[in-house]
């Protein structure tokens, strides 16, 4: 699995509540953080690879099962890590690069479908900042959403209770908040 954002999004919390989760489960994890400016605003990739028997932590061209994508144009850079079966879960969210051509999301949307046709786009920023008033959850939100849809094969419980060894206390509510609006 591939997450792909930009800095401030929580990238790497969801990698070490993701990990958590697997590890709990019983998987062999390992996980690397390749970034660039990871400062707020900034390109942020993360890698994460369980299984039975993991050696390297990095997912290799066409081979990822899944692409979680924090901001749509970070989710096509992150495409190269795609094949045919991969599966794009993506925020509707698009930070906007100064001095530079934007691509807008049908671009994006259209260049994602010539690698993968199990592509899902959801308003995650949207929904959190409408239904629990902050949109600073909404990589909750997607990691809890792929796991109740079996996009990543851990249970949602341990999804839950990485969330609560992993999160701090004063910011545990709102994050249960948004893996319980992922049920939904």
């Amino acid at each position: 699995m591939v997450i792909s954002g930009v800095g401030g999004q929580g990238l790497i919390t969801l990698l070490q509540i993701i990990a958590q989760a697997a590890a709990d489960e019983g998987y062999e994890v390992r996980t690397s953080e390749l970034h660039g400016l990871s400062q707020r605003g900034g390109s942020v990739e993360v890698h994460i690879r369980f299984g039975k028997k993991i050696y390297s932590p990095i997912v290799s061209s066409a081979q990822a099962n899944l692409i979680l994508g924090l901001e749509m144009q970070e989710a096509l850079k992150a495409s190269y890590y795609a094949g045919s079966k991969t599966d794009f879960l993506i925020n509707q969210f698009i930070q906007i690069i100064p001095l530079v051509k934007n691509l807008n999301e049908k671009e994006i949307s259209d260049s994602l479908k010539k690698i993968s046709k199990n592509i899902n786009i959801i308003p995650a920023d949207k929904i959190c900042q409408e239904k629990l008033g902050n949109s600073v959850v909404a990589g909750i939100y997607l990691i809890s959403w792929a796991t109740f849809r079996k996009l990543i094969p851990i249970r949602p419980v341990a999804i839950l209770n990485a969330i609560k060894k992993i999160i701090p206390e004063k910011y545990l509510e709102l994050n249960v908040k948004a893996f319980e609006l992922a049920r939904d």
